[in-house]
């Protein structure tokens, strides 16, 4: 398979457009972030963004000083399962609270329409 000797889990396989797949539909949606003491797991939180980059459209973060909170907004473009392996990572950290809404799937046309 080709996805295989990319480096791909055998779960993984090519869409229509392209695209690599998990097995769910993309989905667009927003993920809100709130970090209750930043100075502790600011550091950690950046990481998991990090990884999960590839599915990240779009971010907007808000230092809130006044009550020593973080507010991150997050746009995301990524299957179920992925957007739930990001927010599932986030949420288990100390005094993060995590919340995602996805729109349904949108069916993406092949490149060149």
């Amino acid at each position: 398979m080709a996805g295989e000797a990319q480096g791909l889990s055998p779960a993984m396989r090519y869409g229509e457009a392209g695209r690599v797949s998990t097995g769910g539909e993309r989905r667009v949606g927003v993920v809100g972030i709130v970090i209750g003491d930043r100075g502790r797991v600011a550091g950690r939180v950046q990481e998991i963004l990090s990884q999960h980059a590839d599915m990240i459209v779009g971010r907007m973060g808000i230092p809130y000083r006044e009550r020593n909170l973080a507010v991150i907004a997050l746009i995301v473009d990524g299957t179920t399962d992925q957007v739930g392996a990001l927010t599932g990572k986030l949420g288990q950290l100390p005094g993060v609270l995590v919340r995602s809404a996805l729109a349904p799937p949108i069916p993406v046309p092949p490149e060149g329409r």
